[in-house]
């Protein structure tokens, strides 16, 4: 299996965590392991993605707290996988609530643990991705004047061009010449081109506001 993204295992267990780590790299994974939630926020920055498989049961920072840490260091891209020796469904209800992936029993049973992790790397690259996705769309509609940006929200909702012209009072010639910029400025098609990637851009925007 070739090299994939990083996996990071946080356990103050040494043996526990040199097996896992063993494990993860014989998968192909790359590995960064600490035995404490410090030393790993240590090392971590908004733009660190990947899979942390966290201990639940550690001195001065818990599973849980690093984990509403995490939120509040706004570390969005890392998929939480929780191992505990001894969790409570209280406990697993909380963390998983709270955002986790999963809340596995030691000791873990090794195939599903790659296959969690395997998972939880997928679900980085579908965020990464559209986070990429949000950056071009919005890379295209930030250069529109705010002329431009009134007759493109006028066109999306159906209006004509002969509508939009009345409602703004411009001439229909310069609506036209509006509308022409904003498919050469977007790069885009069409109007309904358009539309879609005005409707995206305002779901991603929307799901930015709310996770805040």
């Amino acid at each position: 299996m070739s090299t994939l993204a990083n996996v990071f295992v946080v356990d103050d267990d040494a043996d526990v965590r040199e097996a896992i780590t063993v494990m993860l790299q014989s998968a192909g994974y790359i590995v960064d392991a600490y035995s404490g939630a410090g030393d790993f926020l240590a090392h971590c920055t908004p733009d660190t993605s990947g899979c942390l498989i966290l201990d639940v049961s550690m001195p001065d920072m818990d599973g849980p707290m690093l984990q509403a840490e995490m939120q509040n260091r706004h570390l969005k891209n890392i998929q939480i996988i929780f191992l505990s020796g001894q969790g409570t469904i209280a406990l697993t209800a909380h963390t998983m609530r709270a955002g986790a992936m999963d809340f596995l029993t030691k000791p873990v049973d090794g195939a599903l643990l790659l296959a969690r992790v395997k998972e939880a790397l997928e679900r980085c690259a579908d965020t990464h991705d559209r986070g990429q996705d949000a950056l071009f769309n919005d890379a295209r509609l930030a250069n529109l004047t705010e002329r431009e940006r009134e007759v493109m929200m006028l066109a999306i909702a159906g209006l004509t061009s002969k509508e939009i012209a009345m409602r703004l009072n411009i001439s229909y010639r310069t609506v036209e010449t509006h509308r022409t910029r904003l498919i050469l400025k977007t790069g885009t098609s069409n109007m309904v081109e358009l539309a879609h990637i005005v409707a995206y851009h305002e779901s991603q925007h929307e799901s930015h506001r709310e996770s805040h």
